[in-house]
């Protein structure tokens, strides 16, 4: 078994782990400022919008001699805006000026025939109105609402509602920090990122969900048992699920980081950095959130119900019991990297008993109670 392989399912067994929910208000002052970062950014230099959204015109160039830097230099200068400029595979260029209206647009196109020294009826010009991006921005929003709606009614129901609103504030900080890099980095903002932001939700939402099912398996009947807090089992919960959402991740990440780093850096097709940074930068994000975020404040709302209050009031009481007699901690909880023993306590309590699923699931199936009689200790 790999090494990987190997910290995956001592993970998974809860022999190991890292203390994610008693550390969440390091991780949240991180997504804070962040996501303040990210709010900065877009306030600041704003959404570079791409030409469905702003309008403007498109000159397509038959093969030429001519540099994309010289092309945008005589694009700019005819038209008083920004020009992005591609490489075509004929050898011909694409001239994209935003906010153009048709005077200008054939202005610019008689300027640029005669600086590129290209006949002025091959250069083929297509002018793009904003009211198609803007309808696409539109419909996408509406989607993302309904889609928003319908997460939180069925992880209501699924789970439970506190469970809902965690997820609904790491998809919203997911697509803020996605955004945000947006505006840091200036890349263009067209229909492909647009689709990119609404498909990384899908994917943000399946992490969250793969750790909240383990956390609503981890916690069913937790109030019979006296041994962990509701926060130390979410804790187990995220590491058993740990290995998987780290293999699933950068399984997703390979491909899009191909096409942002390869295909539109090194091979110079700009037009996938559009969808590719979105998703590159989304499913980052989602990875993140599902773990630092989501399953941290579900045991933070959780904490705060009577039930779950007086659950951890007994846990730390009989904790500091079995110190004051001198016995291991151990004995009284064996925390994130040590073992959980299933059995039941010398005294028979089965109240203070944990279910196997209170704690984690796979645990029943191993640790120090693996091979021995059901219910006796030696």
């Amino acid at each position: 078994m790999s090494r990987l392989g190997d910290l995956g399912a001592r993970l998974y067994r809860g022999e190991v782990g890292y203390d994610f929910v008693g550390k969440r208000k390091f991780w949240y002052a991180i997504s804070i400022l962040i996501t303040i970062t990210a709010i900065a950014a877009l306030a600041v230099r704003g959404l570079n919008m791409g030409i469905e959204f702003k309008g403007g015109a498109v000159f397509n160039t038959p093969k030429t001699s001519v540099s994309v830097t010289e092309a945008r230099e005589s694009a700019e200068a005819s038209s008083g805006h920004d020009a992005i400029v591609q490489k075509l595979g004929n050898g011909g260029l694409r001239i994209q000026v935003t906010e153009l209206n048709t005077a200008q647009a054939d202005k610019t196109q008689t300027q640029l025939a005669e600086d590129l020294n290209i006949p002025k009826e091959k250069i083929n010009a297509d002018l793009v109105g904003p009211s198609w991006g803007e309808q696409i921005a539109n419909k996408a929003w509406t989607g993302l609402g309904i889609f928003m709606i319908l997460v939180v009614i069925y992880l209501a129901i699924a789970f439970e509602w506190r469970m809902a609103v965690a997820a609904l504030i790491a998809l919203i900080h997911d697509l803020t920090i996605t955004v945000g890099v947006y505006a840091l980095v200036g890349f263009e903002v067209t229909p492909g990122t647009v689709i990119g932001l609404l498909t990384i939700l899908g994917y943000s939402l399946y992490d969250t969900v793969v750790v909240f099912d383990s956390l609503k398996e981890g916690s069913k009947d937790i109030t019979k048992q006296t041994r962990f807090t509701f926060s130390e089992v979410a804790n187990r919960s995220i590491n058993s699920t740990l290995v998987r959402s780290i293999n699933t991740t950068v399984v997703a990440l390979l491909p899009v980081a191909g096409l942002l780093f390869i295909g539109g850096g090194v091979l110079g097709a700009g037009m996938l950095n559009d969808i590719s940074l979105s998703l590159f930068v989304g499913l980052a994000a989602g990875a993140y959130s599902s773990i630092f975020i989501a399953t941290p404040l579900v045991a933070d709302l959780k904490e705060r119900e009577p039930q779950i209050k007086a659950l951890k009031k007994r846990v730390l009481a009989k904790r500091a019991s079995a110190a004051a007699r001198g016995e291991s901690p151990e004995l009284a909880y064996d925390g994130p990297s040590g073992p959980v023993d299933t059995e039941p306590d010398d005294d028979g309590d089965a109240e203070d008993t944990p279910p196997a699923a209170a704690v984690a699931g796979p645990r029943s199936h191993g640790g120090r109670g693996r091979g021995r009689p059901s219910g006796k200790r030696r």
